[in-house]
């Protein structure tokens, strides 16, 4: 019973550990890059950390008593997901350097093309691919006309020095924010090229004591209790992203409290201001960027970037800004996935075009047309609230455990229609819709909110073993499930 695993990050380490749980090591790990950690592989800017607390943001099987710091830095996560592949013993699963390059169901299995011209027969795909992988690169009259350095954050190039060059980033989402604090630090002359604000609260990030790792070290209870109480806190901020009236009027006024703190300048604070709802968009973490700003260390320019004219950066307010070196902070092609035109089910179809009207899946997960076939972290599977990896580990044991019942896995297209009404339902009138803003929750072509699960965690695994237990049935004499 051979399972292939595409990916080596949170999700596909995830999936090999539930099916080794179950029993399940005929299991083959492909990864396109030449190490694990997906995005944390991938992203390695100045600054890059995590934005949920580093105790949530390990898997509930390994616990890590050692992150240094409140909100992990991106290569400790890194380091963390290499300890788990080497203490599952994963190494000899994991065929590093090998993209899929084609799959499809043909006679009641998985034919698997690999970059490494081979052919894998599979009984189960499980897609773990990642939403964050593939940068965006917006179209911008000139963009090839810039004589400097220009990359995307997602693809950092350590070989250009910073110190004392013009840097200009275009963004201001998550990676943005955590960026140019630190570009500051590094004698970077940044202007940065806002196109829409961000809702900002304080992160409270701070450096974990020996006498604290060592008693998380030695007391596996008390690390227990810390990771339950953050997840207790991560699911009660649900109600101030999903429009909680109380709640959401409760983190805006902490929000704009922190803005006030550390800008001064009533004017740069307005140009800081979001107009839209609270929640509509990722709210970020922060105690260093504003600061950042405020000092002019860091110059705000309040309008996107809209052309490039040679060392020319012109923004849409027709203001000009001469640069060394052009950081594109512009997210990821998170709605459309580029492994989704690699796979084709049973009746010929792609997922991409199954997906051309929008990100959908049964209880995110199983998609109708696509036999023994998972998606982890796909439609509907991000967070705005709490840990994505709590999101991944559930499919993770979901998938397990319908591969070890060793039959058939079916979803039917009224299946999924039901759990894409459940999503339209949940979400209609929250700020991801109704809140006055642009994001990438939201898919363009549909206009529905496609990346983001509108619920709690508890609420997501319920979703799971409702469908679970619509395949595998809970017969009288297997007792609960």
């Amino acid at each position: 019973m051979t399972t292939v695993i595409v990916g080596a990050g949170f999700a596909g380490i995830a999936a090999a550990i539930a099916l080794a749980r179950r029993g399940i090591d005929d299991v083959v790990i492909l990864e396109r890059a030449d190490a694990v950690g997906g995005t944390w592989r991938d992203n390695t800017y100045p600054g890059v950390a995590c934005d949920v607390p580093s105790h949530l943001y390990g898997l509930e099987t390994h616990p890590w008593p050692a992150w240094s710091r409140a909100f992990a830095p991106g290569d400790e996560i890194r380091a963390y997901l290499e300890h788990v592949v080497r203490t599952e013993g994963l190494e000899d699963r994991l065929r590093l350097g090998t993209a899929l390059t084609g799959a499809r169901w043909d006679g009641g299995a998985w034919r698997v093309r690999t970059s490494a011209d081979e052919e894998l027969v599979a009984d189960h795909l499980i897609l773990a691919c990642g939403r964050l992988t593939d940068p965006k690169i917006p179209s911008i009259p000139g963009l090839e006309s810039f004589p400097g350095p220009l990359f995307h954050s997602a693809r950092w190039r350590h070989d250009v020095p910073v110190a004392g060059r013009r840097v200009a980033v275009a963004g201001t989402g998550a990676s943005a924010v955590q960026l140019v604090p630190e570009l500051v630090r590094r004698g970077a002359e940044v202007v940065l090229l806002q196109r829409t604000p961000a809702w900002i609260v304080p992160r409270g990030d701070r450096p974990h004591t020996e006498a604290e790792i060592a008693h998380w070290r030695d007391d596996p209870a008390a690390l227990r209790a810390l990771r339950d109480e953050l997840y207790t806190e991560g699911e009660a901020r649900f109600a101030s992203r999903s429009g909680d009236p109380i709640a959401a009027a409760e983190a805006r006024a902490l929000a704009q409290a922190h803005l006030e703190a550390q800008v001064p300048d009533p004017r740069l604070r307005a140009a800081l201001t979001p107009d839209y709802a609270f929640g509509c968009r990722r709210v970020l973490l922060s105690d260093d960027f504003y600061p950042a700003i405020a000092s002019g260390a860091a110059r705000l320019v309040p309008s996107a970037l809209a052309e490039v004219d040679g060392d020319t950066l012109v923004a849409a307010d027709g203001t000009r800004h001469e640069a060394d070196v052009l950081v594109l902070a512009t997210g990821f092609e998170a709605a459309r996935q580029p492994y989704a035109r690699l796979v084709t089910g049973e009746h010929g179809t792609t997922l991409d075009a199954h997906w051309s009207g929008g990100y959908t899946a049964a209880a995110s997960t199983l998609v109708p047309g696509f036999p023994n076939l998972f998606v982890l972290g796909g439609p509907n599977a991000a967070l705005g609230h709490n840990s994505a990896v709590l999101i991944l580990e559930a499919q993770a044991a979901f998938a397990a455990e319908l591969v070890a019942a060793g039959r058939p896995i079916r979803v039917t297209p009224e299946q999924e229609a039901r759990s894409t009404a459940e999503v339209d339902a949940l979400a209609a009138g929250t700020p991801w819709l109704t809140g006055g803003c642009h994001s990438w929750y939201v898919d363009e072509r549909s206009g529905r909110l496609t990346l983001l699960w509108p619920g709690t965690v508890a609420a997501f695994r319920e979703r799971l073993d409702r469908l679970k237990n619509a395949l595998i049935p809970v017969t009288a004499d297997q007792g609960a499930s």
